[in-house]
């Protein structure tokens, strides 16, 4: 019924929206050529190229294909156009508008890209598809001046399918990108993190055989350390087939045929692998190979999994020591976009002794989870259902439910990636709680083999004011419990840390997601000085201890590794649209808190090895 209900929203949702395919997955293994440069530009920030002057969209005129701000030529010299990609600014691609023009900064609206580009097909039955990684918020896509279709979201991959529509020279690629924030959408109006706008992902055209691996899903089979279990799925016209999949290290190599849908389910033998662990990120090429079609990439076997108080990665007790953090090159104050971003913070990450990473509040770039694979990082992946969310709207609950699908889609091979996470401060209410439990239910559904929760939020005892109660009905279905916790910042002050008692009445698991307090790096004072790097030091020293008399206490992700920007933090000579919680400052230098974890966490690597 609810799986049901799930598809009833989507229709809903897709109703209103021309919605782009699915992804391919391991898109960078594919035949591909780069769109990625310099794109042209057109600022339009009352929508005319995509609404008349009476407000209605041009998509649903006439010729439902046409767009306005295409690459047209007059007609007749009389004919007036008000535009010109050819003259006008250009951006690149991938990266946020803000950090590029200072005009954009604040911006919110729609700009409209224009990519040309020449394209010779590899083979002569080949399949062309234009793969975004990402656009923030809605990308409308138009290719030779008709629509491909609409995507909504701003964190995940999407695609179309262009065979048939390609020119051998001057293709015109036309992308409106708006990222105007709205009450119904996922995230909605209010956050605490900068709305950074525009292609902020790579954008390629991919080529593929006629019939062609579209996904698969191999991983260890939930609660065993010897077995693969998953599925493949194929694309095409020839959908019924054999698919071989290769281990060639450690000599494994087993087929399975399609049925008439182009679907296999996987199981067999894991034999001789060594499990993929922070300790020894062990990855062996996995080769997936139908007809013509062939891809190969790196991935890591392990199991997670939660036992009465404990997590256990590979059957062994793991602590957490983690942080959080934004997809933010806090260098340059944009979003981060390519592998070098992903190593620079996964890279501070490991400095402080870290074996797992939040990335919060949105889906990162594919960079980071492919990245942690190969440096040994665990990671919590989290959807945008952040603070206030339309919870009784079906097509909010399709909106977040698509996204998640297309997280886990994309990363369902990463052995970096533990645990998938619903939401992030949400205030319970029962339309809440239903809304978020069908979002546990269909991850479930699509992933057994990971952990699911949520960063949920703790209240004071009415009682006893020094009693911190974590209590929440979405804890009754998730694997961990997970909370924010901000005392001695937004509550009290550090000493009222050594005052705390904890009432936590789960046999499960608990994760303290986020805690800290702001610090301008090289500000200092008395550590009672809030905004010092002594305060937040100060902060550290008196959490941890506090942290430490929760029994069930398993990991921590304090908020955050960098400072990043945020438009809700005005205060001027201090914040100045950061938010200061990081550990390492917006010029890249470590503040002192920055060390007191590190120390922290180096004590904790070592009580975990004896």
């Amino acid at each position: 019924m609810k799986r049901l209900l799930f598809a009833a929203c989507l229709a809903l949702l897709t109703a209103n929206f021309l919605p782009a395919a699915d992804a391919l997955i391991n898109a960078s293994a594919r035949q591909a050529l780069s769109l990625n440069g310099r794109w042209h530009i057109i600022i339009d920030p009352y929508d005319n190229g995509y609404f008349n002057y009476r407000h209605e969209p041009h998509d649903a005129a006439k010729n439902p294909t046409s767009g306005y701000f295409l690459d047209k030529k007059p007609a007749t010299p009389s004919e007036l156009i008000e535009y010109d990609f050819d003259h006008s600014p250009s951006l690149m691609v991938p990266a946020d508008w803000n950090s590029q023009d200072d005009k954009l900064f604040y911006y919110e609206g729609t700009v409209w890209y224009r990519r040309l580009f020449d394209f010779t097909p590899h083979a002569p039955d080949a399949r062309q598809f234009l793969h975004f990684g990402a656009a923030n918020y809605e990308a409308d896509v138009y290719l030779n001046g008709k629509k491909l279709g609409r995507h909504v979201g701003g964190f995940t991959p999407f695609q179309f399918e262009v065979t048939g529509k390609l020119l051998p020279s001057g293709n015109s690629l036309v992308v409106r990108v708006n990222n105007q924030r709205h009450l119904e959408a996922v995230p909605t109006v209010n956050t605490d993190w900068w709305n950074y706008g525009g292609l902020t992902r790579d954008v390629m055209l991919l080529e593929a055989p006629a019939t062609h691996v579209r996904d698969y899903f191999i991983q260890l089979k939930s609660g065993s350390r010897d077995r693969i279990a998953g599925y493949v799925q194929l694309d095409g016209a020839a959908l019924a087939q054999k698919v071989k999949i290769e281990i060639p290290e450690l000599k494994i190599s087993t087929e399975v045929t399609t049925d008439t849908a182009g679907r296999a389910p996987l199981d067999f033998a894991l034999t001789g692998a060594t499990l993929w662990s922070p300790e020894n990120p062990q990855r062996y090429e996995v080769i997936v190979s139908a007809g013509a079609d062939r891809l190969a990439e790196k991935i890591g076997f392990r199991t997670i999994e939660t036992r009465g108080t404990d997590i256990l990665l590979n059957g062994k007790s793991v602590f957490l020591r983690g942080i959080c953090l934004h997809e933010e090159n806090p260098l340059r104050g944009g979003r981060a976009t390519t592998p070098e971003d992903a190593r620079l913070l996964l890279g501070w990450a490991k400095e402080l002794g870290c074996n797992y990473v939040r990335l919060a509040h949105y889906p990162h770039n594919e960079y980071m989870a492919r990245i942690a694979d190969e440096m040994g990082l665990l990671l919590w992946a989290e959807v945008p259902v952040y603070w206030t969310i339309h919870w009784d709207d079906p097509t909010t609950y399709a909106n977040a439910a698509n996204q998640l699908t297309e997280l886990i889609a994309r990363d369902h091979n990463r052995a970096s990636v533990i645990i998938w996470s619903m939401a992030n401060e949400t205030p319970v209410s029962p339309s809440r709680t239903t809304f978020l439990k069908n979002l546990v239910v269909l991850t479930r559904s699509l992933d057994s083999t990971r952990l699911i929760s949520a960063a949920m939020e703790r209240h004071s005892s009415p009682e006893d004011p020094n009693t911190s109660i974590v209590e929440d009905p979405l804890a009754e279905v998730t694997d961990l419990c997970s909370f924010n916790q901000y005392i001695g910042w937004y509550a009290g002050l550090p000493d009222d840390c050594a005052k705390a008692k904890w009432l936590i009445n789960y046999n499960k698991p608990v994760i303290v997601s986020e805690f800290g307090a702001d610090a301008l790096q090289g500000m200092h004072g008395d550590k009672l000085a809030r905004f010092t790097e002594e305060y937040q030091e100060n902060l550290y020293q008196q959490t941890l201890p506090m942290l430490e008399k929760i029994p069930q206490l398993r990991g921590m992700t304090p908020w955050i590794l960098c400072d990043f920007r945020s438009p809700r933090r005005p205060l001027p000579g201090i914040q100045d649209g950061w938010n200061r919680k990081g550990l390492v400052g917006e010029n890249g230098t470590k503040k002192k808190a920055f060390f007191i974890l590190r120390d922290y966490y180096a004590k904790k690597a070592a009580e975990a090895a004896r």
